[in-house]
């Protein structure tokens, strides 16, 4: 912990205004971004191709996107439907919905 707080401190004094940015940024520093990014990237193509393969690749790649290996349980979920339509009921004795106000047809 000491060798982190010393990299983290490292040029920074603590009396100075920006000192706080100064120590985020040597953090950020010690970051291994390249990493980071490749295995998101990965993340989101095996994301994708369990997607395709389930027929929801929108749900799987913004899941994998997100969520990362996590994501890739969206696909195998399943689908919501939406509630059934209660039944149309004829109107009485009309062809359609009643004549605007000031319409010719009455």
């Amino acid at each position: 912990m000491d060798e982190l707080l010393a990299k983290a401190m490292q040029g920074v004094d603590p009396a100075e205004p920006g000192a706080f940015l100064h120590i985020f940024t040597n953090l950020m520093a010690l970051v291994p971004w390249d990493e980071m990014v490749l295995w998101q990237v990965v993340f989101i193509v095996v994301g994708a191709l369990l997607g395709w393969w389930r027929g929801r690749l929108k749900a799987a790649l913004i899941a994998s996107l997100v969520l990362g290996p996590f994501g890739w349980v969206v696909p195998f979920l399943p689908r919501r439907t939406p509630p059934p339509l209660p039944p149309a009921r004829p109107l009485a004795g009309r062809d359609g919905p009643p004549p605007l106000p000031g319409s010719k047809k009455r």
